[in-house]
């Protein structure tokens, strides 16, 4: 059994991480910066689960952390996520993204962690330049997002060769499944198809991406994490195919019956409705098949349809879903 920091621990991927390690025996020290209320009730009946607050922008307080908890290794999920979030406060992006990872290299260096995974994105890649890519495609973001994340992968590797850390980039692509924060497909079109209403998006319906279920993400991320030793600093970590925006929808009306989900190509897809999207596609996962054995369990249709029978449940017990 190893102990293992989980940073933003408390957000979406962050708990479904934390619970991932806990179900297979690890000791689990999870951080955010504040802890929630169901974070502290399942730390309150799991002795392997300690909640322990930080703020990772205050040097003291990340130093204070390692030094209390002596993690053996980081899972650094800690992030302002999404191109709209973070095209509306690009400052705070950079102070969160950015510095609070300085921070924690800064503390790993001087407490003697070596290992940290980082959740990173495929949004450092921007436009792909063909339908599918590998890690070797130039870094070049389109976005806030994508530039804090790749800035952050190039400082672990300023790290990694300066100070001896081993600093692993799980670049994943657009994640999804039950109880996903942010309003965007295919959470939309799920919710409105289990309300019996007619859902239609004008535009991007013709954007090809790979669609990632949470549970292939945290899977991925995890193979990293145990890897006896890394020949890479990143990896891909997705499905490896690319359906579009239409595909999802009519993903959606095979699982519901009579849903009325559709998506128009008249224009590009924007995020939130307003920032164009970077031209997409499928990442190529060999690397990660043939050095952590890693293989999505998910195809979009099963994790469509559970994440269709997640929903259902959570909008039956509280009659609008309002908990999201």
């Amino acid at each position: 059994m190893k102990k293992i920091l989980v940073t933003g621990a408390c957000g979406w991927l962050g708990m479904e991480i934390v619970n991932t390690l806990l179900k297979r025996g690890d000791s689990v020290v999870a951080t955010d910066l504040a802890i929630s209320p169901l974070m502290a009730a399942l730390a309150a009946k799991n002795a392997s689960l300690t909640a322990a607050s930080a703020d990772l922008g205050e040097w003291h307080q990340v130093l204070g952390l390692l030094r209390d908890h002596k993690p053996d290794a980081i899972i650094h999920a800690a992030a302002i996520v999404g191109v709209i979030q973070c095209a509306d406060i690009p400052i705070k992006a950079l102070r969160v993204n950015v510095e609070g990872s300085i921070n924690l290299f800064e503390a790993m260096k001087l407490t003697g962690v070596k290992r940290v995974v980082h959740i990173s994105t495929e949004e450092t890649y921007g436009d792909f330049n063909s339908a599918v890519i590998d890690e070797d495609h130039p870094q070049n973001p389109t976005s806030v997002y994508g530039a804090t994340k790749l800035a952050v992968e190039h400082f672990s590797r300023i790290y990694s060769r300066d100070h001896g850390l081993e600093c692993i980039n799980v670049r994943t692509c657009w994640v999804y499944g039950p109880h996903l924060p942010r309003l965007r497909v295919p959470r939309t079109f799920v919710e409105a198809a289990l309300r019996g209403e007619a859902h239609h998006l004008d535009e991007g319906g013709d954007l090809a991406v790979d669609q990632v279920y949470i549970a292939d993400t945290v899977a991925g991320a995890l193979l990293a994490l145990d890897q006896p030793r890394h020949r890479f600093d990143s990896y891909n970590i997705a499905t490896g195919a690319a359906p579009t925006i239409g595909d999802v929808a009519d993903a959606v009306n095979r699982a519901i019956p009579g849903a009325r989900i559709t998506a128009g190509s008249t224009g590009p897809y924007k995020h939130g409705g307003k920032v164009l999207s970077a031209r997409k596609g499928a990442l190529d996962i060999r690397r990660a098949r043939e050095e952590l054995n890693y293989e999505p369990q998910f195809d979009l249709q099963k994790g469509i349809e559970a994440t269709i029978e997640a929903t259902r449940a959570e909008l039956q017990g509280n009659g609008n879903g309002s908990h999201y």
